[in-house]
């Protein structure tokens, strides 16, 4: 499913996250969703979470 719309993401779902310093290589990150950290409906780069463990970053893919 696509990370570009908030509707897809609730807290407790499993994604796939990029973080700031991984942009350009476009490493992905796995976790649960803690919090949804971006207000606006969608993004054009991903919806920007925080997961269980304090890592903060835009959703690529979600897995459930």
């Amino acid at each position: 499913m696509n990370g570009n719309l908030r509707e897809n993401l609730k807290v407790g779902s499993r994604v796939m996250v990029v973080q700031k310093q991984d942009q350009r290589s476009g490493k992905l990150t796995e976790g649960v969703v803690v919090k949804i950290l971006t207000k606006s409906t969608n993004h054009p780069h991903g919806i920007k979470v925080m997961l269980e463990d304090g890592i903060v970053g835009r959703v690529k893919e979600i897995i459930e």
